[in-house]
């Protein structure tokens, strides 16, 4: 499977927009257990469901340029597209003139995420672009293996670097972002 995403991914490269209907299926699984792995890790109840946060990150993909250098490309703007669903999601959530004060409750709890701290999420969003502006590598990092929901190894084959880079860049970004945040380690 990993030869025909690649082979897929090289025909988007080269403008067979038709290859991103084709692609859909053989990554939807691994789209979903991304979206998955980010949901389960928070906590408390939610209207986003992972079918739909696979769904919108999908169509951003495909409304993008759809330039994927390599299948760990192609899910490493997945998880930034996931991240940019997420923080659209909260900030949607937020706002009053939307009802933002109401919670939307829902009888299907497994596929549900966990952001009912709207501002607190938008807090870590804005936390996360300052530590872009001073180390992107880390801040990438921190969105693959969190928003994306990839492994320490898959997040290192994205990056470009090897697993220990990625778990040693990991452990400086939490720090920084639990003092920006203001947060007791």
């Amino acid at each position: 499977m990993q030869v025909e995403v690649s082979a897929l991914l090289e025909q988007v490269r080269a403008g067979d927009r038709e290859a991103l209907n084709r692609l859909m299926p053989l990554v939807y699984d691994q789209l979903r257990s991304m979206a998955a792995r980010f949901m389960n890790s928070a906590s408390g109840g939610e209207t986003l469901r992972t079918t739909a946060l696979v769904h919108e990150a999908y169509l951003r993909l495909v409304g993008g340029q759809g330039s994927f250098e390599s299948r760990s490309h192609f899910f490493g703007v997945a998880a930034k597209a996931m991240r940019a669903v997420l923080i659209d999601h909260a900030r949607g959530r937020s706002r009053q003139k939307r009802g933002g004060e109401f919670q939307r409750v829902d009888f299907d709890e497994g596929l549900m995420i966990s952001t009912q701290d709207h501002g607190r999420i938008l807090e870590i969003d804005d936390s996360l672009r300052r530590l872009e502006a001073m180390d992107p590598r880390k801040a990438q990092i921190v969105e693959l293996l969190y928003f994306g929901g990839l492994t320490h190894e898959e997040t290192a084959a994205v990056v470009g670097v090897s697993e220990t880079t990625i778990q040693r860049d990991l452990k400086l970004a939490r720090a920084w972002l639990h003092r920006d945040l203001g947060v007791a380690q």
